[in-house]
């Protein structure tokens, strides 16, 4: 990179649940192993002390895939496929249980090793950050290669990085040389690196965007880049064939954002089998109860209060409906939560059985902004008896 150029990284932890379930696990090493089951998939300990596991051919019901191992993804088993579908695909796969609570311990580890060379670090999720080294010493190789040392010391897990001159580059750079991947993008290596991968690698570019590009014979990046902005723009309108055409060329100007409030924080489950308001009364009950105090403990670490609670339903023929309450003080009490989250639930007509339901807190300040919290007061749910 030139003189004074922006230096910008991407980190992706491979694998992430994955990884941390094969330190657990350290037997199911180069083995499929699918992260997704309930807790009958957990692992029995024999009497010789050696682990029987689940497999995926054994599964019913209708979860989806939390993540899987490389292994696993060879077979063609991906994040959010069908479980069925994916036993269909891996029979012979091990199946074991989600635990966010051990993700969230090794997320925090990995990040905190990241901040001992620089905090001008985004936050972008459970297992993935931006990192700005414009201001680091060092080449930037041989920072990178420092980080990856300290990830892999902090928690035993690999991850991979790319460094870009921006963002937009460095997330498209770090899947490339996926697992445990150190990759360096510059400017002069679009044509080479970038073009030639399909247009859905650009993040932004989504689903429908990409079937629209393909239906005008647009399927890489480098097509996108070759293309007539008025095409463009007699398909996507003139600000967003703007937004396609700057990125095709590696063009992205937005700032690593170190300090950012979260729009919402949400909580939400799909049952093994449809659930009916009535006759599952006190299932219904005890879940709801618990998505509005795993909200309220997601609130309280994170140091935010919300003023606007809300529910999700999804009914037995995938008809979802949504009802929010703004409340007249910010909370993160989970009574308080559970009362209003009530409060929008009786204004659902709950006359067919449910498959999904979630509560989700918005419109979230950082709490100590505001005075004293009215008393909450326990009301019962449409559900309950």
């Amino acid at each position: 990179m030139t003189a004074g150029a922006r230096r910008i990284a991407h980190l992706d932890m491979d694998a992430f649940y994955a990884s941390v379930e094969l330190l657990r696990y350290p037997e199911l090493r180069g083995q499929a192993v699918v992260i997704g089951g309930g807790r009958n998939a957990a692992p029995e300990t024999l009497a010789d002390g050696t682990r029987r596991f689940a497999r995926l051919r054994d599964y019913a019901g209708r979860g989806v895939v939390t993540t899987s191992t490389y292994e696993a993804r060879a077979l063609g088993v991906f994040s959010a496929m069908g479980m069925m579908k994916a036993a269909q695909l891996a029979p012979d796969a091990v199946l074991l249980p989600t635990d966010f609570e051990s993700y969230r311990h090794y997320s925090r580890l990995f990040k905190a090793a990241v901040r001992t060379f620089t905090d001008r670090v985004e936050d972008r999720g459970i297992d993935e950050i931006y990192i700005d080294l414009t201001d680091v010493e060092g080449e930037a190789r041989s920072v990178a290669a420092a980080i990856k040392q300290a990830v892999n010391t902090a928690t035993g897990l690999t991850c991979s990085i790319c460094v870009a001159p921006n963002k937009l580059l460095a997330k498209i750079g770090s899947e490339l040389d996926k697992p445990d991947g150190l990759t360096i993008l510059n400017p002069e290596d679009i044509a080479l690196r970038v073009w030639p991968l399909a247009v859905r690698k650009v993040n932004g570019i989504g689903p429908k965007a990409n079937e629209r590009l393909a239906a005008l014979g647009i399927k890489t990046v480098g097509e996108l880049a070759a293309a007539d902005l008025g095409l463009l723009q007699d398909h996507f309108g003139r600000s967003y064939s703007a937004w396609l055409a700057e990125v095709s060329q590696g063009i992205d100007d937005r700032p690593v954002v170190v300090e950012s409030t979260p729009k919402s924080m949400s909580r939400e489950t799909t049952f093994e089998r449809d659930m009916h308001a009535r006759h599952d009364r006190a299932a219904l009950s005890s879940i709801f109860t618990g998505l509005c105090s795993r909200v309220s403990d997601d609130l309280q670490r994170k140091g935010y209060v919300g003023q606007t609670i809300g529910i999700k339903l999804r009914f037995s023929d995938f008809h979802t409906v949504t009802r929010d309450l703004t409340l007249p003080v910010a909370t993160d009490d989970p009574v308080e939560i559970r009362r209003a989250a009530t409060e929008c639930l009786k204004r659902v007509k709950l006359d067919q059985r449910i498959r999904l339901i979630g509560v989700r807190m918005s419109a979230l300040t950082l709490k100590g902004e505001f005075g004293e919290m009215p008393q909450p007061v326990q009301q019962q749910l449409p559900f309950e008896p």
